[in-house]
């Protein structure tokens, strides 16, 4: 979904003067709780044909194992990933999709019967939003179900947000890449492959279905390109 402006400490605008990207109102997007999606739907999501640069944080910032749950990824780690897989040249480019491979992936259980693969993950530091939404990336996709970063126990209140979060909103990350930036975000991502071919940059394909007012839609996004020398 998209949601409105971050809180700045003062008390929540009214409902009716909430701004989502694009400068529209509630009225224009969500005029009611049982309403579809008016603007701003996945009817209105472009097919997705780019190149998408591949981040390895499992390998750069977990040092070769799995990131745990709630750490980071900074845009001083995406600058030294870039570094690391002989991109730094290349950087981040306008209309990129950037994919962060995390190793969270490997937790993946069936939601019926284990529990904590969608209870908290590893995920992006604020200023790395920050940082990617700078150079107009129109995709972020992680091997998670979260964008932002999820410590254990944060989704039962018994744990803070991550550091660097603006105080009253703990999922800043996503509401900063929708409601400010645009950027599109690409969950539970299957990136290990990938990794292991070293596919750092490639041609991407990510085609979601035109459901009218929906808040978002399953998607299958292929990645084609040759794999990176060793």
């Amino acid at each position: 979904g998209y949601l409105p402006q971050p809180w700045d400490g003062q008390p929540p605008a009214p409902v009716d003067q909430t701004r989502y990207y694009g400068g529209f109102g509630q009225k224009d997007v969500k005029p009611s709780a049982d309403s579809p999606l008016l603007k701003l739907g996945a009817e209105r999501i472009p097919p997705l044909v780019t190149t998408a640069v591949l981040l390895d944080a499992k390998a750069a910032v977990g040092g070769g194992n799995a990131m745990k749950a709630g750490q980071l990824v900074t845009a001083r780690d995406i600058e030294s990933m870039l570094e690391r897989q002989g991109l730094s040249k290349r950087g981040i480019l306008p209309a990129d999709v950037v994919l962060i491979h995390t190793g969270w992936s490997e937790r993946w259980r069936d939601p019926d019967t284990e529990k904590s693969y969608y209870a908290m993950a590893p995920g992006l530091a604020y200023d790395a939003a920050q940082y990617l939404a700078q150079r107009r990336i129109v995709a972020i996709g992680l091997d998670t179900p979260f964008i932002d970063p999820v410590a254990e126990g944060m989704l039962a209140g018994k744990a803070p947000p991550a550091p660097g979060t603006p105080a009253g909103l703990p999922f800043a990350v996503h509401h900063h890449m929708l409601t400010q930036a645009g950027i599109h975000q690409l969950e539970n991502m299957k990136l290990d492959e990938a990794v292991n071919q070293r596919l750092w940059t490639s041609c991407v394909m990510v085609l979601p279905l035109r459901t009218q007012g929906a808040g978002g839609s399953p998607i299958r996004p292929v990645l084609i390109g040759p794999p990176a020398a060793r």
